[in-house]
């Protein structure tokens, strides 16, 4: 048969794009059960299992990240691994409204416009907000094309499409009937350039600058006891004192026990506030009187709500004071209204000093604007009934975290769960369900818009609609079940849920993960997923987070651009250690491209090496011990890799194709069939390009979930119909692994384990083959031979042993070692320098093609470099590094110390033997 080719150079951008059309259009995203698929005539519901992941959401108008890559790059390596395995496989996409977020982007639009959504009005906004999503959705969707995303793209949803709304909404009435979701006026967490209230775990807490300010607080009824005219507190906010309403101190402090109930003129106004009692007071810490404003500080409220003090807000939503602070504070923002009172209060003769502090800030987890405790009516649903359930779930081993360490963070989450507020003051996002009667002024909840008033029966003109919309995540938590279908009973739903794996980031186990959880049990009766993986995140080299303001962003594409998706893909797995974060720059990707561009060039040769061959059925009787050796390797190789995916393993999983497909199969096994090419006649050579071709084949799908796009192209050019014809004709044997089949590579089985492939004792001989061949090359170039000159090697074989092989593949020895001659000796050779492996001691002959008296001088060179270590370390642990480095760093060095040894003694070894 005739050569085929492959260009010479790697160039992924010659064909990734169209392999990716190329899957889609033919429909290989789609499950096995969907009549569409491509290879639905191999689908038997009696006996497929089912895999299903569900994407999470990005937002629709963010741009993907290097942790989205991984995040993407993560879910559709075990898709594509499950899909070869034959199970039934959906990966389900779609996008997030993202509310705070896509909202922000479009009135910083209206804002270079000089206007505002107000101006405009809800509708006209809305509009825009809907131009903005679908612009900005097309760019997204764009972005997981090129990453190789193999999702079914005629499945995607959207937080706001019909289907999820409807859900929405049924959720939102069926909490409020259950008696889950109640409306009130509480403290909330407020973010004043948002406009909105945000969840507990919206707001990212970060250690800043700051003081803690000393005020002096003036007795209005006379001296205490003691015969003092005022108390001393302390604040980190001191604008917030306009909001007093009490000092309180500890009932059991016996300091103070004597002025509880006495009355206090509070700076700035002209009210009086009272000392109290609450046990919430930490005697111990401060002067023991902590000033309190219910209005402004979460901890305050409660003592408010036990002593029934005044609630008095002193903001606006914007952030600035308002009409309950005296009139030259109003309209002032926190931070200016905060230096003026300062200044006031040393006019006073009340402002005693302040320190310089570093302390825990809340911010806007979108806009990291300062958030502020602000007193408000919202919507919250009571969690802790719900929690309860999904606590069990994971108690009865219903759900499972890889890795295990992540149960704990959430157990310590459900057990101190806070009711959720779910109400945001914004206009896009799922408006709530909810309309006011202007006639009776009741209430009515309803799935649809009511046509009258469920409580007087006023018509639907007398009704209006709540102005705030839900959460974001209150449409995110019902994802795994709303995007199938749920509330109604569709195939999809009954298939797929729950849906078998959900792969996520540790930042939003609150968020998100945990929420899914509760939904799925509280609608549907199961848990959403059973696997949950939870990877790290993508740092740069130095464990910093990745920011603009840092510039040490990476963009997947810009990474696509330059090296490939596969690069981009196989580096990020290959780097994944469980349990741990990614540290990587632009260069790492290297290593993926450096690879794919190994699997390029294998295939390439192998291709190239079918000029004027027959390709022939490969019986079992036909290998060589090579060939059952490089099977064993593969087998081996594939089980780690089944092990290590189902467990979520993806380094472990990365690791093993890359040792066996670099290093067994071409540098060992390629570079030694050589021989085979170059002795052998045209049987021989027809022999082993038919196993060559069948081992490339299977390697093929091997690396296929980590590199799809390489082996898909590779795959394309191998003449499949032969190979599948001859392995037919050879029967159930060795060579054969589960493929006789001729469509594209995503949709080829995945390698089965084949325990007839597993041979021990060829695994040993080998071994030590390749144990005596890394040593002469190490010996090689320790002495700084030149690599292509041919060397005299003496062998020295202990009887009996595995080593035995070295005599029956000298062909193999020289041919990969670069050696000319090999002579058996029964003792150690004169002129030589040699190594000792298991079962052999290997000697370099020092003739006449080196230079004995300049190998010597290099040698005494190399231990006076040596001894020069020796003594740096020496020196380094008698000194005080020893007594005061960490253990790990003081083992670190001794370790080197030991080695610069053990390599004096063996350069001495070697000097000796010339």
């Amino acid at each position: 048969m005739n050569a085929i080719e492959l260009e010479k150079a790697y160039n992924p951008k010659d064909f990734e794009n169209r392999i990716y059309k190329e899957w889609e259009t033919k429909g290989y995203f789609k499950p096995l059960s969907d009549p569409d698929s491509p290879i639905h005539d191999r689908y038997d519901e009696s006996k497929r299992s089912v895999y299903s992941v569900v994407i999470p959401p990005p937002n629709v108008t963010g741009v993907l990240h290097v942790g989205h890559g991984l995040n993407n790059v993560l879910q559709d390596i075990v898709v594509r691994y499950h899909r070869m395995k034959g199970d039934d496989t959906l990966w389900l996409t779609g996008t997030d409204h993202a509310g705070i977020a896509t909202q922000n982007v479009v009135e910083r639009a209206l804002k270079k416009e000089g206007i505002s959504r107000k101006d405009i009005g809800r509708e006209k906004f809305l509009e825009r907000t809907w131009a903005v999503k679908d612009d900005h959705h097309a760019a997204i969707v764009t972005q997981q094309r090129r990453l190789g995303n193999s999702t079914d793209w005629a499945r995607e949803r959207f937080t706001m499409d019909d289907g999820l709304s409807k859900a929405v909404r049924d959720v939102f009435v069926t909490l409020y009937e259950r008696g889950l979701i109640y409306k009130g006026q509480y403290l909330v967490n407020w973010c004043p350039r948002c406009g909105t209230a945000l969840a507990d775990d919206e707001v990212e807490h970060t250690d800043t600058a700051g003081a803690m300010y000393h005020i002096w607080y003036e007795y209005a009824d006379g001296p205490a006891p003691d015969g003092s005219s005022r108390i001393e507190i302390a604040t980190t906010r001191p604008e917030t004192l306009l909001g007093d309403t009490a000092v309180a101190v500890n009932p059991s402090d016996e300091r103070y026990s004597r002025i509880i109930g006495k009355k206090l003129k509070l700076p700035l106004t002209d009210r009086v506030i009272p000392v109290i009692a609450d046990a919430y007071v930490d005697k111990d810490f401060g002067t023991g009187m902590v000033k309190i404003t219910p209005a402004h500080d979460p901890n305050d409220w409660q003592v408010g709500k036990r002593n029934g003090l005044d609630v008095i807000n002193i903001l606006n939503s914007d952030g600035t004071l308002n009409e309950n602070c005296p009139q030259k504070y109003r309209g002032m923002t926190c931070q200016k209204a905060r230096a003026l009172i300062i200044e006031d209060l040393k006019d006073l003769g009340l402002f005693k000093g302040e320190e310089k502090i570093t302390h825990s800030v809340g911010h806007c987890y979108r806009c990291s604007t300062v958030v502020e405790p602000y007193l408000s009516e919202q919507w919250f649903v009571k969690m802790q009934p719900l929690a309860k359930q999904a606590l069990k779930a994971w108690e009865n081993g219903q759900i499972v975290f890889f890795p295990r360490k992540w149960e704990n963070t959430y157990r310590r989450w459900l057990e101190n769960i806070r009711d959720w507020c779910i109400s945001r003051q914004l206009w896009w996002g799922h408006r709530i369900p909810v309309w006011y009667c202007n006639k009776c002024s009741k209430m009515t909840v309803s799935r649809e818009a009511p046509e009258k008033c469920f409580e007087c029966g006023a018509d639907a003109s007398e009704l209006v609609q709540d102005p705030d919309v839900l959460d974001t995540w209150f449409s995110s938590w019902l994802w795994p079940f709303s995007t199938l279908g749920w509330p109604e009973k569709t195939q999809d739903l009954k298939r797929f849920y729950p849906t078998t794996a959900l792969v996520t980031a540790y930042d939003i186990i609150f968020f998100w993960v945990s929420r899914m959880i509760m939904a799925g049990l509280e609608f549907t009766g199961n848990v959403p997923f059973r696997d949950i993986y939870i990877h790290g995140l993508v740092r740069d080299k130095q464990g910093r987070k990745m920011s603009k303001s840092l510039g040490n962003g990476i963009d997947p594409i810009e990474i696509i651009d330059t090296f490939g998706s596969d690069a981009l893909k196989f580096t990020l797995s290959f780097m994944c250690a469980q349990g741990q974060d990614v540290l990587v720059d632009k260069d790492s990707f290297k290593l993926g491209s450096r690879f794919a561009n190994k699997i390029w060039n294998a295939g390439r040769y192998i291709l190239g090496n079918l000029e004027g061959r027959t390709l022939v059925p490969v019986k079992d009787e036909d290998l060589t011990e090579l060939d059952i050796w490089i099977f064993s390797c593969l087998d081996k190789a594939a089980r780690i890799e089944r092990n290590s995916l189902d467990g979520y393993r993806y380094n472990d999983a990365a690791n093993a194709v890359f040792e066996y497909f670099w290093n067994e199969f071409c540098d060992w096994y390629v570079e030694a069939t050589k021989l085979s090419f170059k002795n052998g006649d045209d049987k021989e050579k027809n022999r082993a390009v038919s196993v060559l071709l069948n081992v490339l084949e299977e390697n093929l799908r091997l690396l296929h979930p980590f590199l799809p796009f390489v082996t898909e192209e590779i795959y394309s050019k191998l003449p499949l119909s032969e190979i599948t014809e001859n392995r037919k004709k050879a029967g159930n044997n060795f060579v054969l692994s589960n493929s006789f089949y001729k469509g594209m590579l995503i949709a080829a089985p995945f390698p089965e384990e084949n325990d007839r492939r597993v041979n021990e004792k060829v695994s040993k001989r080998f071994s030590v083959l390749q144990e005596l061949i890394r040593s002469v090359r190490a010996l090689r170039a320790e002495c700084s031979l030149d690599p292509a000159a041919k060397l005299h090697l003496a062998l020295l074989i202990t009887k009996g042993s595995d080593a035995e092989v070295c005599k029956e593949k000298t062909d193999m020895i020289e041919l990969l070692a670069g050696i000319e001659k090999i002579d058996f000796v029964n003792e150690k050779p004169s002129m030589s320098v040699g190594t000792v492996g298991q079962g052999f001691e290997a000697f370099i002959i020092v003739d006449g093609s080196i230079n004995k008296d300049q190998l010597i001088a290099r040698f005494k060179k190399s231990i006076e470099t040596e001894s020069g270590y020796v003594r740096n370390y020496e020196a380094k642990l008698s000194g005080k590094f020893a007594e005061h480095a960490p253990a790990e760093l003081v083992a670190m060095e001794r370790e080197k110390l030991e080695e610069s040894r053990r390599r004096i003694e063996k350069l001495n070894s070697y000097i000796a033997g010339l």
